[in-house]
């Protein structure tokens, strides 16, 4: 189930302004799924070099990933640097990155990084009875405005401006088929 806001709402992320902060804001770190854990397992000694000896402590102290009664298992998080993502590195400009993502853009580990982070602010999550699954479009009201007035400066709705990790997600199918539908409904 789509909501209509994925195709209506207008979005482009605008790093500069937000900073990232999507690494940090949240009421957990970022959810993985089953295959993600292996991959997290995987690649965290690619990764490694690239995050503080915080994280590192916290990382080896919690696991390389946690479970949350909410979310299911996602990253850990460092709750002394309010509550960041144990894999994220913020810059001295202050700008967050992930260092699954710049392992991957540094040719070192070929997964670029959770699927829900790649697909934010679109959200998925199973149904009711797990037999299907909900996406929505669910922006941080304040931390993401940028991106919301930048995707309307821009005219981008926000599953184009979403394609890669769409199609990573759902497949090339089902994003020609939203896009279809979306071109002739909205």
């Amino acid at each position: 189930m789509v909501s209509n806001d994925v195709v209506e709402k207008q979005f482009v992320c605008n790093l500069n302004a937000c900073k990232g902060g999507c690494c940090e804001e949240g009421d957990a770190g970022a959810p993985l799924t089953k295959e993600e854990k292996h991959l997290v397992q995987q690649y965290y000694e690619k990764v490694k070099p690239y995050l503080t000896a915080d994280a590192i402590n916290e990382i080896e102290k919690q696991g390389k990933y946690t479970y949350d009664d909410e979310f299911g298992w996602v990253t850990p998080t460092l709750p002394k640097d309010n509550e960041i993502c144990a894999y994220a590195i913020r810059e001295s400009n202050g700008l967050i990155k992930c260092s699954f993502e710049q392992a991957y853009n540094d040719g070192l580990i070929p997964w670029k990084k959770p699927i829900s982070c790649h697909l934010y602010p679109i959200t998925a999550s199973k149904g009711k009875h797990g037999d299907y699954e909900r996406v929505n479009y669910e922006p941080r009201e304040i931390l993401c405005s940028p991106g919301c007035s930048f995707g309307e400066k821009l005219k981008v709705p926000a599953y184009q401006f979403l394609k890669e990790a769409l199609i990573r997600k759902y497949g090339e199918e089902f994003y020609q088929a939203l896009d279809k539908i979306a071109s002739s409904h909205f």
